[in-house]
């Protein structure tokens, strides 16, 4: 395994055309302009990358090149809850303070859904991997559900119900996921499970996934980044993941 993923960051050193990164923007179904980066990869599938909370596409700088090296062409994009990473800021989040519009959690479905239309759309791939990132990793559960002919498979990186504060039911991402029709992936910090087992539980389809690590590990995306010492083990489950859509 250890091999494959030298390979593959090897092809990545040597092969400018994945390195290249271009930000786009694009409405959300308010008007909103929203900010993303494209990493393209010729024809490869796409990946639909979204963010923590008070963050940024600044958190898949470093795990979207990767992406690029594994075979898939990558879209991260800036929700209009957020703030800034990795020195990113997310500009998608300033417009909407600016322009007086809600940056909660849920105000960012539109957000998904109008990246989901745009890479559906403008970028011409008929369905598309989501992948979430805490808030948002509930979210695509949601998008998953009233999209499914647009999605191809999701990832979740700590789940939970969070929205009961925003009006939601304490059963607002499991009853959604239960009509989920893609395969998922779900990880999270060892000690997250309890919140997102029920979520997993709730899926219909055979095709389902969950990791969790030997360690403690570690919340959200961020656990894929060099910097934390399970990130291989991350970055094993999801490359198995991965292989078995194609």
């Amino acid at each position: 395994m250890y091999k494959v993923f030298f390979s593959a960051f090897l092809s990545l050193l040597i092969s400018p055309s994945l390195q290249a990164m271009e930000t786009v923007s694009f409405p959300s179904e308010d008007g909103l302009v929203i900010t993303a980066d494209y990493y393209p990869a010729g024809k490869a599938p796409l990946i639909v990358l979204f963010h923590q909370a008070g963050w940024s596409r600044g958190e898949y700088r470093e795990i979207a090149p990767k992406l690029n090296a594994l075979g898939y062409a990558c879209l991260a994009v800036d929700l209009r809850s957020g703030g800034k990473v990795n020195g990113v800021v997310n500009r998608t989040h300033e417009r909407a303070v600016k322009m007086g519009l809600p940056t909660t959690y849920t105000d960012a479905l539109a957000d998904m859904r109008a990246a989901l239309q745009y890479a559906t759309g403008h970028l011409r791939h008929s369905r598309v991997i989501i992948w979430g990132s805490s808030y948002s990793s509930a979210l695509v559960f949601v998008v998953a559900a009233n999209h499914p002919k647009k999605v191809r498979a999701l990832l979740s990186f700590s789940p939970g119900e969070y929205f009961t504060r925003l009006g939601k039911s304490a059963r607002y991402i499991r009853d959604h996921a239960a009509r989920v029709t893609a395969p998922v992936f779900i990880t999270s910090a060892k000690k997250e499970k309890k919140n997102w087992l029920p979520i997993f539980n709730a899926l219909p389809v055979n095709e389902k996934v969950q990791f969790i690590p030997q360690t403690d590990g570690q919340h959200g995306s961020r656990a894929l980044w060099e910097k934390f010492p399970e990130h291989n083990a991350y970055w094993q489950a999801v490359q198995r993941f991965l292989n078995s859509l194609k």
